[in-house]
């Protein structure tokens, strides 16, 4: 739609997460400019850029990707592995939202369920993730945001409980 507008853009993409391809460089920048003089202009100077970061990238992970994703079978079987995990963390951010409403955690905690893809945002202070990392040994960032590939049916609960312990007992600056 936007081409067809000759409105210029940039859209990047990583395989890192989706393909499992950490450390191998691997993803795509693509511009699509309102003229091919521009786009031809765009990508010397893209290539100027990538050239003064890195000579030659390592091919690995670019190969590992069209192997997965020009064969049929490997392909399909990527694509399941998706649908899998991506099952999983809703299953997760699930347990996670039962378990914090069953502990009467203070808050409303339904951006859990709403939230889309590994990581959430939970709304938790620097001083309750110092909390949570310290007295309880949940590992998430300062700003709060933590892992769901973490939470689990068997954990839920300790985390909510946790989180409770957490928005109740630390200390604000």
């Amino acid at each position: 739609y936007a081409a067809a507008l000759r409105i210029e853009f940039f859209v990047s993409q990583s395989f890192a997460k989706i393909m499992g391809l950490y450390s191998e460089r691997v993803g795509a920048l693509h511009f699509v400019g309102a003229t091919s003089e521009i786009a031809h202009k765009c990508l010397s100077q893209m290539k100027i850029i990538v050239r003064s970061i890195y000579s030659n990238p390592p091919s690995h992970g670019a190969r590992i990707a069209s192997l997965c994703l020009n064969n049929r079978d490997l392909r399909i079987e990527w694509e399941d592995c998706l649908k899998e995990m991506h099952a999983r963390i809703r299953r997760a951010r699930t347990y996670l939202h039962t378990a914090l409403k069953m502990a009467n955690v203070p808050g409303n905690w339904d951006h859990i369920l709403s939230q889309n893809g590994m990581f959430s945002y939970t709304g938790l202070t620097k001083a309750q993730c110092e909390v949570l990392i310290e007295k309880h040994h949940i590992y998430l960032l300062k700003s709060g945001r933590i892992s769901m590939c973490g939470v689990t049916e068997s954990n839920a609960k300790y985390v909510a409980e946790s989180f409770k312990d957490a928005i109740e007992t630390a200390k604000e600056n």
